[in-house]
């Protein structure tokens, strides 16, 4: 035979493996049939006083309860008939249709037995495919009896959709029936969140009232460990002398010490009282900065009269924000106080700033840890030690030039530097960088720091000074693209004359891309002004792809301003204090006293 020929003949008679479909389907239904015929079974389960004839090798196959029962030296595996204890006899009639046909069978009055049912015998589809039926059927009428059960049993995900709904919907649900039946602990977690959907504390306080007065004799001794979850240092001293004479409070003595307490302290803001703002820093006038939302025209103009001021910032996770600010000496890591609305000095960061609130270096952060980035002359990166307030060096990228850098910044998990030819990238978790080659900008970038790059979500924007077009890098399918429209169009804006765009700063704002453009007008009409400066806010529609104009930026030539990259949820009644000036869209004149 030929060599070829053997081949051939050697390749089809090589072993191969088949699978009969039909086969796995049909063995299951004949031992579906078996069951209802009554036929080979070997072993009686009792529940409830019913009997239900089985196979020992069935259940063993389909659960590891059974199988430890029957193959162990337990007195189980030696008896004809087992007595189940804990079960519901509907429920394991139902485990025993699923357990010899397949076919599950749930609804909304049953899935919480069937859960305890299946969670019992170590029946790990039944039980998951519960907890997920559990969890799409979060609603109004059922979050509150859902959310008792996730908590006794542990069923995480249900937890968190029913906590979720709750916090989402807390006047409605704390005003129903059902809310009234949380045991203290449940109740406690509920109002304990910063999540939790109320404007006015007030709201907290008075469904508290209404969960105390349904079992009123039961339930007021545990009010003075309800109570300092409540947030009374939000509350105004009227409400707070409201509370303290409500009959409630004076039937036991303990409870008004303990909202006293609570008032002197400083619990945070509920999310849904906050509004989410960028802090602008005002480069004419030092000290003083801006807190913006342009899009809810809210404007509060704070001078923070303090030895050195922010000008580049970062948010955590935790709504903290911190800042990088310069003297002609140091950079300073600085903290903000939400409550006292000030700025406290941390560390220092580096020495030997010539040129203070200027230099190239970034302030980023990464799971909860905070990253300086230096790239002058040399790249530099640091992490910041919170528990001992001290900076450590990390590892620096190798073969970057300072004179090709055009930007850094964090992006999902990890920080990117862009030179003209190259993307370094570093792994926090393994505190190592890589590179790559890029050609994504073209021959027309120009060098310019800034913040003229940002990151939202798992794309990282940035825009290419010399043209103006915003590209878009996602980390994830590690691809390039560019903005529909990208370029900021100003003689839209029926100015007189065209501008020249002297910054551009980008910013996420409530997940959206907004920029701050910096121009002005060489010719200005009025003969006086050799020069107007004017400041603008843009958002990016991405859907249908244009810049649209918000506003421009309050006080006019009075201020320049800078923005530190800092967008936080902010409690705008510690920002209106005596050394803030608010401003809304519909008056942005100078502030106060200038």
């Amino acid at each position: 035979m030929a060599a070829a020929d053997q081949e051939t003949h050697a390749s089809s008679v090589r072993p191969r493996s088949y699978q009969d479909e039909s086969y796995q389907h049909g063995f299951l239904g004949a031992v579906g049939d078996l069951q209802k015929e009554g036929e080979l079974q070997d072993v009686v389960l009792e529940v409830e006083g019913r009997r239900f004839p089985c196979h020992r090798l069935v259940l063993s196959a389909a659960s590891p309860y059974f199988r430890a029962m029957f193959t162990s030296d337990m007195a189980e595996s030696r008896q004809n008939t087992v007595v189940l204890q804990g079960l519901d006899a509907d429920m394991f009639e139902e485990i025993l249709s699923y357990i010899y046909s397949g076919t599950l069978h749930v609804s909304l009055d049953r899935v919480q037995p069937l859960y305890q049912a299946a969670d019992l015998l170590q029946l790990d589809y039944v039980r998951d495919t519960c907890s997920s039926y559990m969890d799409m059927n979060v609603e109004h009428s059922t979050c509150v009896d859902l959310y008792k059960f996730a908590d006794v049993f542990t069923v995480d995900a249900v937890l968190n959709s029913c906590l979720q709904y709750i916090c989402q919907h807390f006047v409605e649900v704390s005003s129903s029936d059902e809310f009234c039946s949380l045991s203290v602990d449940q109740l406690t977690e509920i109002i304990s969140q910063d999540e939790l959907e109320v404007k006015e504390e007030t709201r907290v306080w008075e469904a508290v009232v209404r969960w105390v007065q349904h079992s009123r004799e039961d339930r007021l001794q545990h009010l003075p460990s309800i109570l300092p979850h409540i947030r009374f240092n939000l509350l105004t001293s009227d409400d707070t002398a409201a509370i303290l004479d409500h009959t409630l409070v004076r039937e036991d003595p303990g409870s008004s010490e303990v909202i006293r307490n609570v008032v002197r302290s400083n619990q945070k803001p509920r999310l849904a009282m906050t509004t989410e703002m960028v802090l602008l820093r005002d480069d004419v006038n030092g000290k003083k900065m801006l807190w913006m939302n342009p899009g809810e025209g809210k404007y509060i103009w704070c001078d923070y009269n303090q030895p050195v001021c922010p000008y580049r910032g970062v948010v955590t996770r935790d709504n903290e924000i911190y800042a990088l600010a310069a003297d002609p000496n140091n950079i300073y890591l600085c903290k903000y106080n939400h409550v006292e609305n000030k700025w406290e000095q941390k560390s220092t960061v580096s020495k030997g700033c010539e040129e203070p609130g200027v230099p190239n270096d970034y302030l980023m952060e990464i799971d909860g840890h905070l990253f300086y980035l230096v790239v002058d002359p040399e790249v530099v990166l640091k992490k910041y030690n919170q528990h001992s307030n001290e900076w450590h060096n990390c590892s620096t990228p190798e073969d970057c030039e300072f004179a090709s850098i055009c930007f850094a910044v964090s992006c999902n998990q990890h920080i990117y530097l862009f030179t003209l030819a190259e993307m370094h990238w570093y792994n926090p978790r393994e505190d190592r960088w890589s590179k790559k080659a890029l050609s994504v900008y073209g021959p027309e970038v120009e060098l310019d720091f800034g913040i003229m790059a940002v990151a939202m979500g798992t794309e990282i924007f940035w825009m290419d000074p010399g043209t103006y077009r915003v590209l878009v890098y996602d980390t994830q399918a590690d691809s390039w693209s560019e903005l529909e429209h990208p370029v900021l169009r100003f003689q839209d804006l029926n100015q007189e004359t065209n501008p020249d765009i002297e910054d551009v700063a980008f910013f996420v704002l409530q997940n959206t891309l907004h920029a701050m453009v910096e121009y002005s007008y060489e010719d200005y009409p009025n003969p006086d002004d050799e020069q107007r400066l004017l400041q603008q806010v843009f958002v990016y529609d991405r859907p249908k792809g244009v810049w649209r104009e918000l506003s421009e930026l309050p006080f006019g030539r009075q201020c320049v301003y800078n923005c530190t990259n800092a967008v936080a949820r902010m409690y705008l009644p510690y920002l209106n204090t005596s050394q803030a000036d608010t401003q809304d869209a519909a008056n942005p004149e100078g502030p106060s006293g200038e």
